[in-house]
Formats: structure tokens, C-alpha cells, sequence
């Protein structure tokens, strides 16, 4: 125990107080100084390695009966713990953040993802400092801490070079940051940070780049340097993979290690599933395949191509977890060869949701098209069915397969009601800590339980002061009391769940859990209540996959249920209730600041990069004018002058042979290109760029002009545009396009404007509020 701060109890410790001077030179200082020592772990406490996968479902890896091969799961297992009815939060961010802070995620204001805050208090996405960190109080505890891979927990509006940079990773409590900042990457082309530093890979795919295996070389280089330079100084490392979340990139090489294994379809593959989880005895043996959802059709009843199609997705799926699995496995070795993986704890979170059904009934090869309510038509997919996983694909597998992989579950990723969005597999190795390993857990426990575990693991107090914040209680529970008690009763009996208005409660074995909305419908009908929807009851103590619904025949209990919901989701700020989703992703939709505010007229410099969509004004849906000020060399000028966007949406004005040319790029389906039939002579100009938008709602078509020097150079239309958001893993860049290229006529690298270019001006014209056939605006209104 400390002296100087009760016990851990304050973070950051108080000060030591200085020696007394007793002379005026050193030679007759009488009693000697203590030097400075910084806060120490308590003596033994273990490393902690935190990782997490991504849309992972209950049934996805074979640790848990599932069909992706997952080696390092396997062995992490078998020497561990395998935790059976481990629940999270059914979304991406809002597990996150009751990860790190061990409180639930609308407590801590991540009611859905950070690109779907509101101004509500459980919705803001911005997490109280009256909640610190797993990494801010290891931090202050002693610990080293960093993080690799998927943050997605900072607010949109401050993801830039100017911040704040106080919830960025290096901002909660972690000393070192690699990794990206949004929901997902594309991981042969991805935009990474460094701390807060702006980073991209010095390799591209054909030279054997991939995210997940950076990631860990990375990681392994830290923890080599810790050991190194402090190696009695315990460390924390969060590993968050993107995969297997979309897009499905991995080499062919993996994908084809299951060529052929998924053509018996997503109906017989969860009975394979069950089958392989009862002889595992993850699930007990009277388990049964819950309902299959009704809107999704049986593998029979597809067409040759949709099953070609639905295979060769899950076959990529497959080999994109197994890659990763495997990467991880690199980091385990690593921890093995240094003699610590004896004294470390790793909390493997195989899943932060369910599998995505965000695929839709058919899958993609471009996601953003889904997210905006478009579904590609199989026999075009087929035709480029090689392509899948590759750099030119962005793709997500249909929801049938999210289905399997829920297996033995009911619904997929954003269903906070049913097991199949929440149950996700927890394994938790610790050799020096886990006397019996290779069992099983079946104890009900929720993510907010990881950090207190990890806590009680280390032997450090939850504290109840952080940087001069008095902490609330943290709200989950150690799962410390199972680890050499595989009978001990349950000391969680209650958790309510809610995502996208889906909801939910567990209470002593029993769930009341109501669907409001479909995952694949990213843009609801508006006028439908939450009032109206209808509850289900389950018996988890004799139905363990919520199979037969009770409701009718136990009406009282169900009323009790649906009543401590409403007593739950009051304490922990789930209301109101909000089912929207893309829509949330306009910021002025759902009430949330962005960083340009109420500007309509933004100047950047020349050298301006990396900048997400919620830090530049939104040219979506309005008239609106790019005006460059450049120098050029005549036609020996190439390259881009702005882009926003990428290969599968965007927008960029650029040069090639010193003619000024546009592009529009739609979902990486249709590009609208415009080209200057002469090139500029050498000098400075400007080019410009009026789009005047057609209206009558939303991602409708517009009007272009291409101009120099204000002579007009080209014209034509678009037919149609983005109306929510271009992409999620691109950026807005000045002088350059970086990730992936907006237009053909340039390539992915090398692309930067030979030229010069001085500024860019964006000015944007009135914002589109109604439409004809409903519109945003009248849709959220009709909803509140």
C-alpha cells in the first residue's frame, strides 16, 4: 500500500514530500534526499493483454464450434478458460468504451457507434472523465501501456491535426498509439496514426503488406523495447484487429484454404455448428437451433450465382479471421520467448458483437453501398467473384452467414434483444493464475466485467479519484470468483441491453427481449413506435438459445420483466430510445457538433491531409463550389489538386497532362468525369469547380462546371450522389489523394500534384431539408 495516497485509491499519486535541507552545501547535508521514484505496480502484478476481434458471432471460431479456424483461440483455451455466456453490447464502439471503463455503454455516453452520436446524454460519445480507463488507471498504477489497431472511441469532431487529443488513446491512458481511429480500415490500403501523428504504411499489397500482420510487428517491437529498458515495470497491451469486421481483405492464400468448405450453405453449416458446440460442451446438449429469421432465405432457395457468390464470401471471411487468429498467435510466441506469457493475463474477446448481418440478403463488394440502402445484383458480383477480398473489393458477406455464425443464436450485429447480437466467446489464459486450465465458465457475465477482473488480477483498487475527478462506481463485476470455481453461482443477475432501439433484459435467468429493427435496413421507416413493439419471453435456464418464446403463457412475468427494464434503461441513460442509423451519420441529423459548425466557406493550404468527413464542410446533398489556386508546368503537370473519398466513393479535382479534369465518383460503380480539352500553360491559375445541386431530396444528381481562370473548360452531370457519407476509412487531401484513388485516370501511388498548389476553397451553397418522397428531415421528425 502506498503511503501517500491511501491504498491506489487517488491517481495520479500525490507528490512525495521533499527532504529537509539542513545545510548549504551538499557536504554538510546531514540526512540524505530519497530520490524521485515513479508510482510502482504491485509487487508480482501480471502483464494484461487485452485483444478483441471484430463481428465475430458466438459460433464463428472453432474454439467455440464454429467453422474458422482459429489456432491461437484453440490453444489460448485449452490452457485457460472458455467463458460460454459471455455477453457484450451488439456495436462496435459502445463495447469499447464499457471495456475500457467497466461501466455500461450508455453510462459512459456510447449509446451506438461515435459516427452516430446525438446531443443525448447516453448518445454524445463522449465518455465523462468521471469514468477513467482500464489504461489510465494501470497507467497510474505502474503499468506501460499501449494500444494497436481499432480505437473507434473518440468523437469524429475531434479526429484532427488540431484535436483535442485528450480521448484519443494517448489521451486515456495509453504511452504509446498504432492504429486507426474509425470503425474499419482497409487493410491493404489503411490510414494509421502514431500517437497523433498521421502514418502510412512504407508497403503496399504487392509487396506483402497486410493491416493485421503490422499490427502485430508492431505490437512485438513494444513489448520487445519494454522488456528491454524496463522489464520489472508490468505492461498493458490492447490488441484490436479490424478483422474481421468489413472489409474482408486477406491474400488469396488464405482464402482458398476453405475453397469449397462453405457449399453446403448457411442452413446445414449451423447444424455442423451445434453439433461440433455440444461435443465441445459450450452449449449444453438439449441446446437447440434457435428461429431462423424469416425475411432471410434458406440456402436452398437461392439461384446458382447467390450461392457461388455466398460461398466465396465466407470462404474470405474465414481465411480473413484465420489470418488474424494466426498473427496473434506471432504475439503469444513472443510473450513465450521472453518468459512472460506464465504471468500474463489475456482477455480475448472472440467478437465486440455479433456477426454483421449489415451484408444484406445478397452481400457486397462495396459496403458503402448497403449503408445507403443499395443492394448490388448477384450477376454482376459473379463476374467479379475473383476479386473478393482483394484491393479492389470493399466487401461484407450476406447476413445468412452471420446467421451461422451466431449459431445457436437468433439475429446478428446491432440486435441488442437477442443472444445472436450479444453473445460473443471469452477465453482468459493465465497460466500463473489458472490452476485447472482447458475448462469451461458458464457464469453470466458482460464486458463490463473485464476491467474490474483485470483489476482484482493485478491487485489494484478501482480508484475512487482519477486527475482530480471523483469516479462514479464502476458498474461491472469481477469475474476473478470463477476462475478456480467452475460451480461458483452467478454474482451477475441482472443486465439490460439496447442498441438501434432493440432491447432487452437479463434478470436471474430470464430474458424479455423486443427487435424494433432489421440490421441490413440502415435507413428505417419512420413511424413506427417503439410502443408498438412486441416483446418475447424466454427461460434461459431451460432454453438455452431463447428457442421458445413464453410470452403468452406467462404474462405476469414478462409485465415484471419489461417493468425493470424501464427501471434499468432510466439508471443508466438509455433514453430516449433512437433506431436511427446511417441517418445518425449526418451530424447535423442527429444533433451533434462537427468541426466546421455553421462556416460555409472553408480555405485550406496546400499541404492539408488526412482529414475525416466530420472535420470538412459537407458538400452531400447542396450546391457547392471547389476553387484552386495553383501553379502549374503546362502540360507536364499531373496529379491530384483535392479528393475526398476513395476507390469506392468520392470526389476529387485533379490535373493530367496540365488539363484540369473532375471526377465524381458513385459507390465505385459509375464515375462522371470531366475533362479540359486543353492543357494550362505553365503559371499560376485558378480551377474551379461549381456543382449546382438538382434538389427534391436527397442523394439526387447536380450540374457541373469545370472552369480555368474563369473561362469554362467543361460541363456535364451527375446523375446521382452519396448522400450520408462518402467512406469511413478515407480522408479529404490537398495535393494528393491518399488510400485508395477516387478517379482511374491516376494511380494509388505517386499520385501528389507535380505542380503547385497554394489553396483550396470549398464554399457551400443551402443544405437540402425535404423531399419529395419523404426526405431525411420529415423522416426524423416523424420519428421524435
Amino acid at each position: 500500500m502506498s503511503r501517500f495516497n491511501g491504498g491506489r485509491h487517488v491517481l495520479p499519486e500525490p507528490e512525495q514530500p521533499a527532504g529537509v535541507v539542513t545545510a548549504l552545501g551538499i557536504d554538510e547535508q546531514s540526512e540524505p534526499f530519497e530520490p524521485v521514484r515513479p508510482t510502482a505496480a504491485p509487487e508480482g502484478a501480471p502483464n494484461v493483454v487485452v485483444v478483441v476481434l471484430d463481428d465475430l458471432g458466438f459460433g464463428s471460431s472453432s474454439a467455440f464450434g464454429g467453422p474458422c479456424d482459429m489456432p491461437t483461440a484453440d490453444r489460448l483455451a485449452a490452457d485457460g478458460l472458455r467463458y460460454t455466456r459471455f455477453h457484450v453490447t451488439a456495436l462496435c464502439s459502445p463495447t469499447r468504451q464499457a471495456l475500457m471503463t467497466g461501466r455500461n455503454h450508455h453510462s459512459v455516453g456510447m449509446g451506438g457507434t461515435t459516427e452516430m452520436a446525438t446531443s443525448a446524454p447516453g448518445y454524445s460519445g463522449f465518455r465523462p472523465r468521471s469514468a477513467a480507463t482500464m489504461a489510465r488507471i494501470l497507467q497510474g498504477n505502474g503499468y506501460s501501456t499501449a494500444a494497436f489497431g481499432k480505437w473507434h472511441q473518440t468523437p469524429p469532431s475531434e479526429i484532427s491535426p488540431v484535436g483535442p487529443f485528450d480521448r484519443w488513446p494517448t489521451g486515456e491512458g495509453f504511452d504509446h498509439f498504432y492504429g486507426f481511429m474509425a470503425c474499419e480500415m482497409n487493410h491493404w490500403y489503411p490510414l494509421l496514426y502514431q500517437g497523433t501523428t498521421p502514418v502510412e504504411p512504407t508497403r503496399r499489397p504487392e509487396e506483402g503488406y497486410h493491416l493485421s500482420e503490422d499490427l502485430v510487428d508492431h505490437a512485438v517491437d513494444w513489448v520487445r523495447t519494454q522488456r528491454t529498458l524496463t522489464p520489472d515495470r508490468p505492461f498493458f497491451t490492447y490488441l484490436a484487429f479490424g478483422a474481421s469486421h468489413a472489409p474482408l481483405h486477406v491474400r488469396k492464400e488464405w482464402r482458398d484454404h476453405y475453397r469449397g468448405r462453405f457449399d453446403h450453405g448457411w442452413d446445414r453449416q449451423r447444424e455442423l455448428t451445434l453439433a461440433r458446440q455440444k461435443e465441445l460442451g459450450v452449449v449444453p446438449q438439449d441446446a437447440e437451433l434457435a428461429p431462423w429469421a424469416e425475411e432471410v432465405p434458406h440456402w436452398d432457395e437461392l439461384s446458382d450465382d447467390q450461392r457461388a457468390l455466398g460461398a466465396r464470401f465466407m470462404e474470405t471471411f474465414a481465411g480473413f479471421t484465420e489470418h488474424a487468429d494466426t498473427q496473434l498467435g506471432r504475439f503469444v510466441d513472443e510473450l513465450d520467448e521472453l518468459g512472460e506469457l506464465e504471468n500474463t493475463v489475456i482477455v480475448y474477446l472472440i467478437g465486440d458483437n455479433g456477426a454483421s448481418g449489415e451484408g444484406g440478403l445478397e452481400g457486397t463488394l462495396n459496403e458503402h453501398r448497403l449503408g445507403h440502402g443499395l443492394v448490388d445484383d448477384p450477376a454482376e458480383m459473379v463476374g467479379r467473384i475473383d476479386e473478393i477480398g482483394g484491393p479492389t473489393s470493399y466487401p461484407i458477406a450476406p447476413v445468412g452467414w452471420a446467421l451461422a455464425q451466431n449459431t445457436p443464436y437468433q439475429w446478428t450485429k446491432q440486435v441488442a434483444s437477442h443472444f445472436g447480437g450479444t453473445r460473443d466467446g471469452l477465453v482468459i489464459h493465465w497460466p500463473r493464475g489458472i490452476t485447472h486450465g482447458g475448462g469451461l465458465r458458464h457464469q453470466f457475465h458482460h464486458v463490463i466485467d473485464v476491467l474490474p477482473t483485470v483489476l482484482e488480477c493485478a491487485g489494484i483498487p478501482a480508484p475512487i479519484s482519477v486527475d482530480g475527478v471523483t469516479q462514479k462506481p464502476v458498474e461491472g463485476t469481477s469475474m476473478r470468483y470463477t476462475f478456480d470455481d467452475a460451480a461458483a453461482p452467478d454474482r451477475r443477475r441482472t443486465q439490460y441491453f439496447e442498441m438501434c432501439g432493440n432491447r432487452g433484459i437479463y434478470h436471474e435467468g430470464w430474458t424479455a427481449v423486443t427487435r424494433h429493427g432489421i440490421p441490413w435496413d440502415m435507413v428505417p421507416e419512420a413511424g413506427r413506435s417503439f410502443r408498438d413493439d412486441v416483446w418475447e419471453l424466454y427461460d434461459t435456464t431451460t432454453d438455452w438459445s431463447q428457442a421458445h418464446d413464453l410470452a403468452e403463457r406467462h404474462p405476469e412475468k414478462l409485465a415484471s420483466l419489461r417493468e425493470l427494464f424501464l427501471i434499468e434503461a432510466a439508471k443508466y441513460q438509455v433514453f430516449p430510445l433512437d433506431n436511427r442509423v446511417t441517418e445518425r451519420e449526418n451530424p447535423r441529423i442527429a444533433g451533434r457538433l462537427d468541426l466546421p459548425g455553421d462556416r460555409r466557406s472553408v480555405t485550406y493550404h496546400g499541404r492539408t491531409r488526412r482529414l475525416i468527413e466530420e472535420t470538412t464542410p459537407n458538400v452531400k446533398n447542396r450546391s457547392h463550389t471547389v476553387t484552386a489556386d495553383v501553379h502549374t508546368d503546362g502540360t507536364l503537370t499531373d496529379g491530384v489538386i483535392v479528393a475526398q473519398g476513395g476507390r469506392f466513393g468520392g470526389w476529387a479535382l485533379y490535373c493530367l497532362g496540365g488539363r484540369a479534369c473532375y471526377v465524381y465518383n458513385y459507390f465505385g460503380t459509375t464515375s462522371h468525369v470531366l475533362r479540359a480539352e486543353e492543357p494550362m500553360p505553365a503559371g499560376r491559375h485558378e480551377v474551379r469547380m461549381d456543382f449546382t445541386y438538382d434538389g427534391g431530396g436527397l442523394g439526387r444528381g447536380g450540374a457541373v462546371v469545370l472552369t480555368v481562370d474563369d473561362v469554362k473548360v467543361a460541363h456535364g452531370t451527375v446523375d446521382a450522389t452519396i448522400p450520408y457519407y462518402f467512406s469511413f476509412d478515407e480522408t479529404f487531401d490537398v495535393g494528393v489523394d491518399l488510400g485508395t484513388p477516387v478517379g482511374t485516370d491516376y494511380p494509388t501511388v505517386g499520385n501528389a500534384f507535380t505542380g503547385t498548389v497554394h489553396t483550396v476553397r470549398i464554399d457551400l451553397g443551402e443544405e437540402e431539408g425535404t423531399s419529395e418522397d419523404g426526405g431525411l428531415y420529415r423522416r426524423v421528425m416523424a420519428a421524435q
